[in-house]
């Protein structure tokens, strides 16, 4: 039996004012008040994991203990089967430059060793997302989501971020690029990951 929400006022730990924003609207009918790290001026935890959930825990905990409030972290990312599932958890790490995150050199990268290595298409893949809902006592709860689909070359589209102008949903002819991003949210890794969190902590 999972452990239910009953606050009132729910720390998200990112920085991410987008991020952010999908998680107030996702949680508007349950009444509660999202708060973002930046505005607690939180720090930033090293990742030091190696799994999604222990980057997302990691994230979740220290914002919980530094608060006293109730967390919620997620870690998300990109597995190629191909690539034997990297870049996974060093999704956004393939992407760093001294000048910032740049993407199209990720994508470019992931797209050269899928060739050197002579890998057949289709190259399936998945976007894997992981919530971890912290308490300040310890205890947490741990909700994964998943979107299959597969890599395509060459990129299309300028929606979304990241990695999605190459990636192809599964059941879909465009990429995540392609999409409006209310699209994308309804189908995403990440919606299903909050799916689960929802019905597991505040569909009560």
């Amino acid at each position: 039996m999972t452990r239910a929400f009953d606050g009132d006022t729910l720390l998200v730990a990112t920085h991410n004012n987008g991020k952010l924003e999908e998680i107030s609207a996702l949680l508007a009918d349950f009444g509660v008040s999202v708060v973002g790290a930046k505005a607690m001026d939180l720090p930033e935890p090293e990742e030091t994991g190696t799994t999604f959930v222990e980057n997302a825990r990691i994230k979740a905990h220290a914002a919980a203990q530094a608060t006293g409030l109730p967390a919620l972290a997620d870690d998300s990312g990109i597995e190629i089967d191909a690539l034997d599932k990297a870049p996974g958890v060093y999704t956004a790490d393939w992407a760093e430059t001294p000048n910032g995150r740049d993407f199209v050199m990720a994508m470019t990268r992931a797209h050269d060793e899928l060739v050197a290595k002579g890998a057949p298409e289709p190259w399936t893949a998945r976007f894997c997302c992981t919530l971890v809902l912290a308490w300040p006592d310890g205890h947490d709860e741990v909700f994964p989501g998943t979107m299959e689909g597969r890599v395509v070359w060459p990129m299309r589209g300028d929606q979304g971020h990241g990695y999605d102008p190459i990636f192809q949903p599964q059941g879909h002819d465009v990429t995540f690029g392609q999409m409006d991003r209310w699209q994308k949210n309804r189908i995403s890794h990440r919606a299903d990951a909050f799916a689960r969190l929802v019905a597991g902590c505040f569909d009560r």
